[in-house]
Formats: C-alpha cells, sequence, structure tokens
C-alpha cells in the first residue's frame, strides 16, 4: 500500500506562491500521495511563527528568513532547511507619481534601468529639503530589504541616513503609497502591478535588473518535521518540482493567473497577475514595458538552492548591522540552504542539475550551458553595478562593503 502524507504549507498571497497552488490545484501533490493542505497568512511574522510552533509543516518564505531564523535573528526561531528555491526574480521597486516625476525630470527613463533610476533618484534625495523619503519593504530579513539597499548603496544613496525605510505587509503597500505614508517600496508581485494599476504609482526598476537570475522565495522547512519526515519531504520537492514545469510554459500562463486569482490564494484579478507571468509590465503613464525573465519558475536552476545565494544574504546581514560576521555564522548561513536534499529527491526524475553547490554570483554575462550535457543553461546573472560576489571569498566581499 502506498504511503500518504499528510502536509500543511503556509503562504502569503503572491505570485511566487504559483508552484505550491499548482503542486495542489493541478494535483501534482496527489500523484505523489501527498494531501496537501495550504493556509493563507497575511505577513511573514505569521508565517514564521506558525512554523516554529508546528502548525506549518512547510512554508513559502522569504529566502533570507530561514537564516536568520537559524541564526537568533528572528524570535521566535524554528530551526530551518531551505532544501528547494520556489523561482528566481519577480520584485520591482515601485515609487509615487510625484516622486517619478521628480526622478524623470533628472534623468530617469521608462525602461527600468537600474543604475539610470538610480542615479535620478540621487539626485532629487540630493535637491531635497525636509524629511526624507520614505521607502517600504516587506520585512527587514527579505530579499526586498537587501536588494533595495543594494541598488540605493551602488547608486550613492545611503539607506540609513538618506532615507527612511519602514516595513509593511506586501497587501498594504498599494494603498499606502497612494495616501502618501510612503515615497516608494519594493515588494512582490501582484502588488507593483496594482500600484501601477490601481494606485497611481510608477516602477522605478525591477529586481531583474538589480541583479539578474536572482533568489527570492524558497520552501522554508521545519528542520525537526523534515528530519522525522524525509519521504513525504521528498516527494513534496517532486511534485513542486512539476509544478514549476507547468508554470513555466507559456500557453499555461491564462489558466495560472485564474487558479490564483482564486479567493484562497492571491485573491486578486487575474488581470493582475498577467503582466507579471508574461513579463508585459505596466510602468506607468500607459506604457508597458517587456522585462526579460521577469519572474522564472523553472529555467536556469530556478528551484536549486544555491549556497552561493545563501551566503549572499549572509552578507548583506552583516553590512546593514543585523549580525556580526565570525566563521561560525557563515557556516550556519550556508548549511541553512541544502542542495544535497534537492539532488536525492530529485535525482529519479533524470534532470539536469547543477554538480556544484555554489557559484560566483555575477560571473555569467550570456546564457551559458553548464555540465558534461549541457543541457541545463546559467545566466545571464550579475549585479547592475558589476559587482561579483565569490562565496569562496565571503571575508572579502563583506569587508570590501563596510568601507
Amino acid at each position: 500500500m502506498t504511503t500518504r502524507h499528510a502536509i500543511t504549507a503556509g503562504f502569503v498571497p503572491l505570485l511566487d506562491s504559483a508552484l505550491l497552488v499548482v503542486a495542489r490545484e493541478k494535483g501534482f501533490a496527489e500523484v505523489q500521495s501527498i494531501d496537501l493542505t495550504l493556509v493563507r497568512e497575511r505577513s511573514w511574522a505569521s508565517i514564521r511563527d506558525r512554523l516554529a510552533v508546528r502548525q506549518f509543516d512547510v512554508a513559502h518564505i522569504l529566502g533570507p528568513m530561514p537564516i536568520a531564523c537559524n541564526l537568533g535573528l528572528s524570535a521566535p526561531a524554528p530551526e530551518m532547511v531551505v532544501p528547494m528555491a520556489l523561482g528566481l526574480g519577480g520584485n520591482a521597486v515601485t515609487v509615487s507619481a510625484a516622486l517619478w516625476q521628480a526622478m524623470a525630470g533628472e534623468g530617469a527613463t521608462a525602461d527600468l534601468d537600474a543604475r539610470a533610476s538610480g542615479a535620478a533618484l540621487r539626485k532629487v534625495i540630493d535637491g531635497r529639503k525636509g524629511e526624507p523619503l520614505r521607502f517600504g519593504v516587506v520585512h527587514p530579513y527579505s530579499g526586498h530589504n537587501y536588494e533595495l539597499r543594494y541598488w540605493l548603496a551602488a547608486s550613492g544613496i545611503d539607506p540609513d541616513r538618506d532615507i527612511e525605510i519602514v516595513v509593511l505587509p506586501p497587501p498594504d503597500m498599494g494603498d499606502a503609497l497612494a495616501e502618501g505614508a510612503i515615497d516608494g517600496y519594493c515588494a512582490g508581485e501582484p502588488w507593483n502591478t496594482f500600484g501601477v494599476m490601481k494606485r497611481g504609482g510608477h516602477l522605478a526598476t525591477v529586481k531583474a535588473a538589480i541583479w539578474r537570475s536572482s533568489p527570492e522565495k524558497v520552501l522554508g522547512v521545519n528542520a525537526r518535521w523534515g528530519e522525522g519526515h524525509p519521504e513525504a519531504l521528498a516527494a513534496l520537492l517532486v511534485a513542486l518540482y512539476e509544478a514549476s514545469l507547468w508554470c513555466a510554459r507559456p500557453e499555461n500562463r491564462e489558466e495560472l493567473a485564474q487558479l490564483l486569482a482564486k479567493p484562497a490564494y492571491v485573491g486578486r484579478d487575474a488581470a493582475l497577475l498577467l503582466p507579471a507571468l508574461s513579463g508585459e509590465l505596466p510602468v506607468g503613464r500607459g506604457a508597458v514595458q517587456n522585462v526579460r525573465d521577469f519572474f522564472v519558475p523553472n529555467a536556469k536552476a530556478a528551484t536549486f538552492p544555491w549556497k552561493s545565494h545563501a551566503l549572499w544574504f549572509y552578507t548583506q546581514m552583516v553590512r546593514w548591522g543585523q549580525v556580526a560576521h565570525t566563521a561560525e555564522r557563515q557556516k550556519i548561513a550556508a548549511e541553512t540552504y541544502r542542495p544535497d536534499l534537492y539532488r536525492a529527491a530529485l535525482k529519479g526524475l533524470g534532470i539536469a542539475m547543477p554538480s556544484a553547490s555554489s557559484k560566483v554570483e555575477g560571473a555569467l554575462t550570456v546564457e551559458t550551458p553548464v555540465g558534461s550535457s549541457g543541457a541545463l543553461t546559467l545566466g545571464p546573472d550579475g549585479f547592475f553595478d558589476g559587482g561579483r560576489f565569490d562565496p569562496d571569498a565571503v571575508d572579502a566581499y563583506i569587508a570590501a562593503q563596510m568601507r
């Protein structure tokens, strides 16, 4: 008799919860004998808390949050592992109409170029008097916080002195922008499209322009549950990988948008979800910009939990004063991401997987076949300012960023 696995997963209503939603709705979990229960939560703190008390076994979660939990930075702090990523990209920076007008006057253009928009924002801030601009992020331990800060700092803006960064739940961002409570925000979809189409905002840049092929949400697993249920976890990874293939097919975009639009999931009109799925983003003032690889659910090893991604998040925690750097903390961060679990679970699928567990981020300027078969293509990746991150040189990278 086939063993059935009951798994409860938490998620926040965002487009990048798609793999969990599709695994349940399209039967991929059922094929793996999984009774998958999905529970919608409003905030990342709630996701963390319910993982800690074992109300959730796994969750759609911010990429840096399991690292923060394992480092004791976030309480309550369940011990967590990350055996799979849930896609690449998917975020954007949205600003108010008034701020965009000022940025456009300083050279920002609608093509979402991170360098030009950052330079324009710096000029606006340099000429501004009175209270600093206020930007929203979804959590202190989020890719949103770190990519926003990276973009600002590389543009000559001090994120701790020249602006104010506040934390808001993703669904509140657009309304806060329209009400003047914030001047901009970095969030996932559909909340940038919502901010542009429904609240008069304008896209300034996107995650795919700040750091191409970069990580976002991951599957966070309560480590005690994972250790006690290895077969269930492996079955879930197979179901999610099959779901990622389904999500990646262009012919499924309309159905995917309709699935996510259901009240139990994102609960917003499918028209707000389709732009991010297709990469045809409304940027404001009636303009639409095609953004290649805005959200990548499967290609470019999008579901692989790279240790170099975990270590880059760790360097940003150090850079922005959230934790002091030690060799032991670096080790904890790296060991949070578990490519060994990914490989073991998916080896039976016969898919191309990276042979290494880390890579130099920013080294690939073009799409590059890797591995002996060349069946897997990575890149282009990299940071808009030309920076590189070598996971074998963490000390030097941290030292350079702390200057």
